[in-house]
């Protein structure tokens, strides 16, 4: 009985907001996380032109994406504790504003130190907002439509910055860099004015303690792990910025965790993790983000570095992927409402085994459209997995846990990005350099294809996940209660 109660409040909750109102939400989300989605990638194709404007090189100008990552990572922690302290309203727009003033700050830099800081105002509005939206999200609409409106969501944060290069490309040539940030900007403006008119305090709040401690300990343990692998690149697995920063990390990590099962009310509430389903959807959401991210990076530099194409072919190499992950959120949304994740899973880790293990086999003489037919079915892996992960995961956690579980998972998803990011393209550069038989193009190649072969690896962990370990609860009949618009599931 207790159990129909907390069903029967829950719905209230939900009732309580009228379909007008949790629409206009919804859209203003939309186009929030499109447009902050858009910076974390946008630059990769405008760095050229801002190394030349800002007199810098472009291992400094690399900084103003690799310490926007970090920025990142070292923000998402903080997000579970504001979300369940700071009235939503007030967050959300706080938020909005901050990535607001970053990207107007972008736009007018007149050096590298003033951009750099804008870009970390802008990862930490991007940070909650991206937090806050999956938990608006999971919070405002009942159980039984979860998965649709999650898949909708996910067009933000898997078509949106796959897309931005291509799109940043075109600015750049037709415009400058500085319109770049100035078109977003002009986009954050117009939803920070309808969220003033549309948003209300969504979110649960209670007064509790700001940990400083366990606050510094998560910026160390994400930060030092993301800064880590972030500089393989540059210096080499076997060094100081590397091993030191990933020993600081690992450190951090360790004293962070044991200090928040200690606590009586933990900063970042690790115990979402005793819930089965939700640590198998972390699992998984790492796994796939760590082959979407390393593959990111990857076909662009076998179109351009290894087969000599343009930068606008690049991008249109990958534009197909990121329409089909875009056509197939939604609908795959709909799929885990009607039948659970498992199936999903297998098919979903099943096509990126297939797509990593035929990069594998590309050679020189391989046709283009080999390569944009793989990603293809990349991409469509990852519209089929990114949100279903997040929303099955927190189906199985405690209500008041949410704003925990999705700050937890978007972090260790953003550090699995960022190491997916710097290692595989470090296995590439490595594998290329120490090749005997092979020069040039065809080590890099053939170094392209180790990396493509150990994201199979990981691929595989994931296929076998859905094989073995997932297995969807039958759903039971919906409970009708009187005065209630939708039933309790």
């Amino acid at each position: 009985m207790s159990d129909l109660n907390e069903g029967n409040e829950q719905t209230i909750q939900h009732t309580e907001r009228t379909e007008r109102q949790r629409t206009l939400i919804f859209i203003n989300l939309m186009i929030t996380c499109i447009a902050v989605s858009m910076l974390a990638t946008a630059l990769t194709t405008a760095l050229p032109a801002i190394v030349t404007d800002l007199s810098i090189s472009v291992t400094t100008g690399q900084w103003l994406t690799s310490g926007y990552s970090l920025a990142m990572a070292i923000v998402m922690p903080l997000t579970a504790y504001l979300m369940n302290r700071v009235p939503t309203k007030k967050l959300y727009l706080s938020a909005l504003a901050i990535a607001l003033i970053g990207l107007l700050l972008c736009a007018a830099a007149p050096n590298f130190y003033v951009m750099m800081a804008a870009r970390i105002l802008q990862a930490i509005g991007n940070g909650i907002l991206t937090a806050m939206a999956q938990v608006i999200l999971l919070t405002i609409y009942p159980m039984n439509r979860i998965g649709v409106v999650m898949g909708w969501y996910g067009l933000s944060i898997t078509a949106a910055p796959v897309i931005a290069p291509t799109l940043a490309g075109l600015i750049v040539d037709r415009l400058n860099w500085h319109a770049i940030f100035y078109i977003v900007a002009a986009i954050v403006l117009l939803s920070l004015i309808w969220a003033i008119r549309v948003f209300d305090d969504v979110l649960p709040t209670a007064k509790s303690r700001f940990d400083q401690l366990s606050f510094v300990l998560s910026a160390f343990a994400f930060g030092g792990i993301t800064l880590g692998f972030g500089n393989i690149g540059s210096y080499g697995f076997v060094s100081l910025p590397v091993l030191g920063s990933l020993g600081i990390g690992l450190l951090g990590g360790l004293w962070f965790v044991l200090r928040q099962f200690k606590s009586a009310n933990p900063f970042l509430d690790l115990r979402v993790l005793k819930t089965k389903e939700y640590a198998i959807s972390v699992f998984g959401s790492i796994m796939l983000y760590l082959v979407l991210m390393g593959s990111a990076m990857l076909m662009p530099l076998y179109v351009q570095s290894i087969l000599g194409k343009s930068a606008t072919i690049s991008g249109l190499v990958i534009l197909p992927g990121s329409l089909v992950s875009a056509f197939l959120s939604p609908i795959a949304g709909r799929i885990y409402d009607k039948i659970g994740i498992r199936l999903l899973t297998i098919v979903g880790g099943g096509s990126l085994v297939l797509s990593n293990i035929g990069m594998y086999f590309v050679h020189m003489d391989s046709s283009i459209w080999l390569a944009v037919g793989l990603n293809v079915l990349r991409c469509a892996a990852t519209g089929c997995l990114l949100m279903p992960f997040v929303t099955w995961g927190n189906k199985n956690i405690p209500p008041e846990l949410t704003a925990h579980g999705t700050a937890l998972l978007t972090s260790l998803r953003t550090v699995a990005g960022a190491i997916g990011t710097a290692l595989f393209v470090g296995i590439m550069n490595s594998v290329a350099q120490k090749s005997t038989t092979l020069s040039g193009t065809a080590a890099l190649l053939h170094g392209m294809n180790v990396s493509f072969l150990l994201m199979t690896i990981a691929s595989g962990l994931l296929f076998a996940t859905g094989l073995f370990l997932i297995r969807d609860k039958k759903k039971e009949a919906p409970v009708w209660v009187e005065g209630l618009e939708e039933p309790i599931e």
